[in-house]
């Protein structure tokens, strides 16, 4: 049997998600869906985050949103809620979304082009917060713009 590319991973996950253009997904942030940035701390230090957004490192993605799980972030553990994940360049949180679905989150999907395209878009961004005390992926959301 052949043997799984990394680029049929990321296929088989976009089969499975919503796929936001930036705009669409900062549309979607404005009525209530929780944007996700899954980029690690030097990435947001460098060049900001999308304001309102709930910063996740992707290593622990899993666990801070499943519902059964100790170490859940209670912001963001709904399976029915609309979770939005970005990272830097739209295939890491491809994976991550499907991931979710997996999870049994319903309504889960991902920033084409991620952060980069975010920025091209011309969307809010601002200064990452500083990194809150406690477990990874446990803070609250940025602040708006």
């Amino acid at each position: 049997m052949a043997r799984a590319t990394v680029d049929d991973l990321v296929t088989v996950a976009r089969s499975r998600i919503v796929r936001y253009e930036p705009a669409d997904a900062h549309a979607a942030q404005s009525r209530g869906s929780l944007l996700v940035d899954l980029r690690s701390d030097v990435e947001r230090w460098e060049g900001g985050v999308p304001a309102g957004s709930f910063h996740v490192p992707r290593t622990v993605l899993e666990w801070r949103l499943d519902p059964a799980s100790p170490w859940r972030n209670p912001l963001l553990c709904d399976p029915t809620a609309e979770v939005i994940l970005l990272c830097a360049h739209g295939c890491s949180s491809s994976l991550a979304a499907a991931e979710l679905a997996e999870l049994g989150f319903e309504r889960t999907g991902d920033v084409v082009g991620g952060f980069e395209a975010w920025l091209a878009a011309g969307l809010p961004v601002v200064e990452a917060p500083p990194a809150p005390a406690g477990l990874p992926g446990s803070g609250p959301a940025a602040p708006e713009s």
